[in-house]
């Protein structure tokens, strides 16, 4: 039978147990535990088991439901187990006459106000208030049951409470709440939100959302605490109750952003009855958010595509035809195109949503089938300026610290991120620290939930102008440098003397104080100081970053800004500190890892360098090209010059996610063949030759690798839709295309990974079933799991080297014309392009892209909150419907991007990083107004989308249909 909640209770964190250890009696056995532990969890150490219904392994003790009453010898009364701290040389006993009938009592005051449909509740086999009757040994039931009273007996009730079906992925049936508090602590504890409380006195008390609202108009945030906290069915998800409850389970990590939640996928046969954090998941302590807990269902929506497709041109309707044909027909193009055109027209993008195995199968065939290092990957243009700043600065391409490490840091400082919506779960163990007593800054054009939310205060917001990241860097660096805060001894010992001294002679000038640079980041020099000051007295301080750092044209130079503070004041390499990237995709990280960038082969290792090449070469049995490849953007040139012409792309939608829409649906219209390998018909399908069908997480093996450089397993839970995972596909084609491939499993895949890549060499699936998960570097010099913090004695490149870090102005420069600066995001409940979470229930919190802008912006305009405005900008324009918002400042606009028909990316420029061609997404110059009618490129859309679903749709039709 599978178990909703822990059996087990572990009140208290490592870091609050005592190093003092006390022994006691329980039951008769001499038990030692650490001064403040729990009787309850003492006992539950001892073998144990304490009757509960209030308490759980994820929550503080609390104390309420009086089932963990214990006896202690010399003691009055019947105290709490669960808020007793064990004393040395306590008697306890959990087991008497007398605490039987307490407890028995007890359990019959809550069955006496509860439904009498316990033999067909939807939580049969999985509701704790059944199980704990039954082990107090309750029968009977003196005062009646669901409000019929026995004779002479009262009979209030709560069995005709409204339900609340508001939410559409769970349910909330007031009749069946005893009033246990648990929701409301996980919310509050766990998540951070408070959206619920306990409303009413006395018999009338009963768990609310908000100020008694429904779940939909409260804030409550979907994550499923509550519903994982719950001990009935009180809460429960609307699959249980329709499906029943699960059979079997299987381990596998979530397939949205770059957290890496481990979750279990919970079944009937091949089925998915429901998602549940799994609490040994090292990422997320068993916590959720909103998509992975609940946005799941797209995997076998309707849109799916399942069959392989063809057509000669895009305005042709699309055939459906056999998986050898499909592959056959992709390879013969491709070879003629590289015949007439030369090895390097053709290329390929790997997926950030795909397996490492299934990503490294993509750039070997790119590499070793096709001949040419024409491959890249969706973090150029997301974070590959954190690719190339870190490396430079420390040697090593990704984040220093754990999610965990955030318990130990002081001082947080966000810097472009917006963990509440982009990255929640880690934005709960950031705000739980906050609550502790951690100070937090942030750096952010917006106010965040982080700035604005009542339950985390920010103790300074730096809102400085798009485009000024470096500017604010420098004046941070400068206080640090000026004011004597650098950890000389640190710097010293660990870093090279020579470029730090260059730097600090280089932030030390007037021209990088906060004063002369507040003019261009518009942030008071005051709060610059403050904040400076207070990261470097730490005496731990942690940097997280995201987006709004690496999206600007010099991004590679504010990540390596960052690495110089973090280095100044001696903040890497231990607990509570470090240089964090907050990826965005599920695996970004992982598709950097494998290879994906025309120049390093896996493990960063350049393409030019004989020794490593040669090591591949003998493994691949190729010669490997040593010139680097295409990068992204240079694909899209070359295709317009005529010289690029085929492209293998994997899971990436580069039309709706890259700069200037129409600059990409240009170049790939100018190409011969684009094959697709997708799992719906996305925006860059609709420019394909050939469509393959992709698999989702749910069907497939393998690993992906999060932001803290934590491989975890993805496990199959159902068969390919379409027959084939995406490993298999790639295979395939590499086989028709002259290379073979004869991996059986993708445990194949990884050992040979693990044997060409220093930093896996550790890494086996044997290894990931027996500990949850490694984090890599992890081979014979690690520690078994690999590498937790990195850089802990020296940095990975030995001495941290500094870096000069001159501020630039954008290009991107407000003028008459466009006298606004656009800057764009994510929202909490959809996801990237959206091709995934608007195919569920969450579109009923976020159906559009909205355009945010300041109430003075906005009166200037003639704009009220809902108006349609046309966006324009240099590149294109579009039409969204307004949001009037204090979280603006004036003169800065923000939209999302997770609608194609929004347009948000046709209204982004070429700008790109200038050492990484990473898109400055975060500052376009553009000009809102009233509009009454969708932009020209918003109906070429529509007929354009129009022709495509009709090209799908004629596919599957029959034969005398589509010839007509």
């Amino acid at each position: 039978m599978l178990h909703h909640h822990a059996p087990e209770i572990d009140h208290g964190t490592p870091e609050r147990e005592s190093a003092v250890q006390v022994t006691l009696t329980i039951d008769g056995q001499a038990v030692t535990v650490p001064q403040g532990t729990s009787l309850m969890r003492a006992a539950s150490q001892a073998g144990v088991q304490v009757p509960k219904l209030c308490a759980t392994d994820s929550l503080e003790p609390f104390g309420s439901c009086r089932l963990c009453l214990v006896q202690i010898e010399g003691r009055r009364g019947y105290p709490a187990s669960c808020t007793t701290p064990a004393e040395a040389g306590m008697v306890v006993h959990t087991q008497n006459g007398q605490l039987q009938k307490l407890r028995r009592n007890v359990m019959e005051l809550y069955i006496s106000d509860h439904p009498l449909d316990c033999l067909t509740c939807s939580a049969n086999g999985d509701c704790e208030l059944q199980t704990q009757a039954g082990v107090v040994g309750l029968r009977n039931v003196r005062y009646g049951v669901a409000g019929q009273a026995i004779e002479g007996v009262a009979g209030a009730h709560h069995c005709d409470a409204a339900k609340d079906e508001s939410n559409p992925y769970f349910t909330y049936d007031a009749s069946k709440c005893i009033v246990c508090n648990r929701c409301v602590r996980a919310c509050e504890e766990v998540q951070g939100t408070f959206a619920l409380t306990i409303a009413g006195r006395g018999f009338e008390s009963r768990v609310s959302p908000g100020q008694s609202q429904p779940f939909m108009g409260s804030e409550c945030v979907s994550c499923g605490a509550c519903v994982q906290a719950c001990p009935t069915a009180t809460l429960q998800e609307k699959t249980v109750i329709e499906l029943g409850q699960p059979e079997h389970s299987v381990v596998t990590t979530c397939a949205y952003c770059g957290v890496g939640c481990s979750f279990k996928a919970e079944m009937k046969g091949e089925t998915v009855v429901r998602m549940t954090p799994w609490k040994d998941g090292q990422a997320n302590d068993g916590h959720s958010c909103i998509k992975g807990r609940f946005a799941w269902s797209y995997a076998t929506h309707k849109d799916r595509i399942t069959k392989p497709m063809i057509r000669d041109r895009i305005t042709d309707p699309w055939r459906e035809v056999s998986w050898d044909e499909a592959i056959g027909h992709a390879a013969a193009r491709f070879k003629a195109i590289q015949a007439k055109h030369g090895k390097d027209s053709v290329g390929g993008i790997t997926s950030s949503r795909c397996t490492n195995e299934e990503t490294y199968l993509v750039q070997k065939l790119i590499r070793a089938a096709f001949g040419t290092n024409n491959v890249d990957t969706c973090a150029r243009v997301c974070h590959s300026p954190t690719g190339y700043g870190l490396g430079q600065t420390f040697g090593t391409s990704a984040g220093t610290q754990t999610f965990r490490s955030v318990r130990h840091a002081d001082v947080i400082l966000v810097i472009g991120a917006n963990p509440s919506d982009a990255h929640p779960v880690f934005a709960s163990r950031l705000k739980r620290r906050v609550r502790q007593g951690a100070k937090l800054v942030v750096i952010d054009p917006r106010q965040i939930d982080l700035v604005s939310s009542p339950h985390v205060k920010a103790q300074h917001h730096l809102p400085l102008k798009p485009g000024t990241n470096v500017a604010m860097i420098s004046a941070l660096a400068h206080v640090v440098v000026t004011e004597g805060l650098v950890d000389e001894a640190y710097v010293a010992e660990r870093c090279d003397t020579k470029s730090f001294n260059e730097w600090r002679d280089f932030v030390a000038r007037p021209e990088n104080s906060p004063e002369a640079l507040e003019a261009a980041t518009g942030v008071p020099a005051a709060e610059v100081r403050a904040a400076a000051r207070l990261y470097a007295a730490g005496p731990n301080s942690a940097i997280y970053y995201g987006l709004g750092v690496t999206e600007h044209a010099q991004g590679s130079t504010m990540v390596m800004g960052i690495a110089n503070l973090a280095m100044a004041c001696g903040m890497v390499g231990r607990e509570g500190v470090g240089v964090n990237p907050l990826r965005g995709q599920n695996n970004v990280q992982g598709s950097c890892d494998m290879g994906s960038f025309p120049h390093e082969l896996p493990g960063y290792r350049h393409i030019s360098d004989s020794t490593v090449r040669g090591q591949f070469e003998a493994a691949w049995g190729v010669t490997l090209d040593p010139e680097p490849g295409l990068r992204i953007p240079n694909m899209f040139e070359a295709a317009l010059d005529g010289s690029f012409r085929g492209l293998y792309c994997q899971g990436e939608d580069i039309v709706q996610s890259d700069p200037n829409t129409q600059h990409v649906a240009a170049a790939l219209s100018a190409m011969d063949c684009i094959v697709v390998q997708d799992i719906f018909l996305n925006e860059t399908a609709k420019y394909a030759h050939v469509l393959l069908p992709g698999s989702s997480f749910l069907e497939k093996d393998g690993t992906f690798t999060n932001a803290e450089r934590r491989i975890s397993r993805v496990r199959q839970v159902m068969r390919p839709l379409a027959g084939l995972a995406d490993w298999e596909v790639t295979q395939k084609l590499a086989n028709a295309l002259g290379y073979p491939m004869a991996y059986r499993h993708p445990e194949e895949i990884m050992a040979e990974i693990a044997a060409l890549t220093p930093s896996f060499a550790g890494v086996s699936y044997a290894k990931l079933d027996r500990l949850g998960s490694v984090q890599w570097p992890c081979n014979e010099s690690t520690d078994e799991a690999g590498t937790a913090i990195m850089h802990r004695e020296k940095f990975v490149r030995g001495k941290g080297r500094f870096i000069i870090t001159q501020y630039v102005a954008t290009d991107e420069k407000v003028t008459r014309r466009f006298p606004l600066l656009l800057t764009t995001g994510r929202i909490l409940s959809q996801y990237n392009v959206g091709a995934q979470t608007r195919r569920t229930p969450n579109n009923q919190w976020h159906d559009e892209d909205r355009l945010e802008l300041h109430p003075h912006d906005a009166q200037e305009r003639g704009i009220r909150d809902g108006d349609w405005v046309g966006i324009e900008s240099r590149a294109g324009q579009t039409v969204l419907r307004a949001v009037v918002s204090e979280r603006m400042q004036p003169g800065v606009v923000y939209t999302t991007f997770h609608f194609p028909e929004s347009g948000a990316n046709v209204i982004t420029t070429d700008s790109s990083d200038w050492a990484t061609n990473c898109p400055e997404y975060k500052v376009t110059a553009v000009q809102v107004l009233p509009v009454s009618q969708p932009s020209e490129w918003q109906q070429q859309y529509a007929t354009f989308n129009r022709d495509q679903l009709a090209a799908l749709a004629a596919a599957s039709a029959p034969a005398e249909v589509v010839g007509q």
